[in-house]
């Protein structure tokens, strides 16, 4: 016997605790939960994080092929320093989605009496890029940037809402977006790096489709590693896998078998 533990989500934590008791086949009596994070409404359900409970129990199942990273990527959120020579401001036009876009995001803003100007940098096709810039990013960003995607969420369903064409509007602060994945990136790398030295496969957090999107990108080109995606959302995660290529000894020792095609990821999952 061995004593194992898994970390479940749930709207509660009474909710978590019966997912994992679900998910593992036990009683209550025979697991010990520690409340990892308790859940927060947030406003207008922008914020809001589920609760999560670690449950542990005592099993004589054989280790996991599969080993869990649950390692946060931080991402520093400063004031940029000014930049010379930044692209101006885009004025949107009158009636246009890019003003629909400012009026949505600065009404919100102080509904929630948040001090953040939403500036358009950039236009391309049907693409609007918006800059939030501010004194209180770093709750308009979130952990892990779940607030800051869900903002901008909200103003894609809000300009769209009724329109046929429609226009992507992408959101940034401080340049989190381009630091988060630049921290992926490097993540990326570290695990793909333990992972063809000890030749077992290891998994990450869950992630957003566009943030295991950098992670695939990251490493398809990675010799004796592959990735692919699994479970199910908000708690789909990517997991790097050993894979010999030709030019490997094949008197090293064998890993687990990778996964079949189907379980292959499609680099566009994300869009």
């Amino acid at each position: 016997m061995r004593e194992t533990s898994i970390v479940v989500a749930g709207k509660t934590e009474d909710e978590a605790i019966q997912k994992a008791l679900a998910q593992i086949g036990l009683d209550r009596d025979d697991v010990s939960v520690e409340i990892v994070e308790r859940a927060k409404s947030g406003f207008l359900g922008i914020g809001g994080t589920l609760a999560k409970v670690k449950v542990t129990y005592m099993t004589d199942e054989p280790l996991p092929v599969e080993e869990v990273v649950v390692e946060e990527v931080v991402v520093e959120i400063a004031p940029a320093a000014p930049v010379q020579g930044k692209a101006p401001v885009v004025q949107a036009a009158a009636g246009s989605q890019a003003e629909r876009a400012i009026q949505f995001l600065t009404g919100l803003f102080e509904k929630m009496n948040i001090p953040a100007t939403p500036e358009i940098v950039r236009e391309e096709g049907d693409t609007l890029y918006i800059e939030l810039t501010g004194g209180s990013m770093g709750v308009v960003i979130g952990r892990r940037g779940e607030t800051l995607d869900a903002i901008q969420h909200l103003t894609n369903y809000s300009i769209n809402r009724g329109r046929e064409s429609r226009t992507r509007v992408f959101l940034d602060a401080e340049s989190y977006r381009k630091k988060r994945e630049e921290a992926l990136i490097r993540l990326a790398q570290k695990v793909a790096e333990k992972v063809v030295r000890y030749r077992k496969n290891m998994g990450l957090e869950p992630m957003n489709a566009y943030e295991r999107h950098v992670i695939h990108t990251a490493l398809q080109e990675v010799e004796n590693v592959t990735t692919y995606s699994s479970g199910s959302e908000p708690n789909r995660r990517v997991f790097v896998a050993y894979e010999r290529s030709a030019r490997t000894s094949t008197s090293a020792p064998a890993a687990s078998a990778p996964p079949a095609a189907s379980e292959k990821p499609s680099y566009k999952e994300w869009s």
